[in-house]
């Protein structure tokens, strides 16, 4: 009896792909990015496809990596691109984290032209503190997170 083979997906590399605006081609992988979020994000999942393709809209820098067809990573920004950028929704699948997947999202991000262009990049992070301060990010103790829900 031989050892069973590895899937031809886990055996792939991880392809990074930072996204033309709109992101037109992870569009039409919605149920791949919803996916993702349900399955690896608290504050994402239960996000409807209308609500994933506006969100996508209104992201000036989309990033996602993939291993063969499986999405395994993801991430978003936005930003004026001189004083303020925001990281978003940074997500990377359970079996592929502590691989280099999250600092290769973040920094694809950071690095692109809107982001790298801000005087501050802001992050919100609820359990990732660490992984952020490794990458660069500080606490800002100065600062208070303030939330207005959409009414109705």
């Amino acid at each position: 009896m031989s050892p069973a083979s590895p899937r031809p997906e886990a055996a792939a590399p991880i392809r990074l792909i930072r996204h033309s605006p709109l992101a037109l081609r992870l569009r039409r992988r919605l149920d791949a990015l919803a996916a993702l979020l349900d399955g690896h994000s608290f504050w994402a999942a239960g996000r409807s496809r209308t609500e994933l393709g506006r969100m996508l809209s209104g992201s000036q820098v989309v990033v996602s990596a993939w291993r063969g067809q499986e999405l395994v990573g993801f991430g978003r920004a936005t930003s004026d691109g001189v004083f303020r950028a925001v990281l978003w929704d940074v997500v990377v699948a359970e079996a592929q984290q502590g691989m280099g997947l999250g600092r290769r999202i973040v920094e694809a991000l950071v690095t692109s032209p809107p982001v790298a262009g801000a005087e501050r990049i802001y992050l919100m992070t609820t359990t990732g503190q660490g992984f952020y301060e490794r990458l660069g990010f500080t606490p800002v103790e100065s600062q208070r997170l303030m939330l207005k829900l959409k009414s109705g």
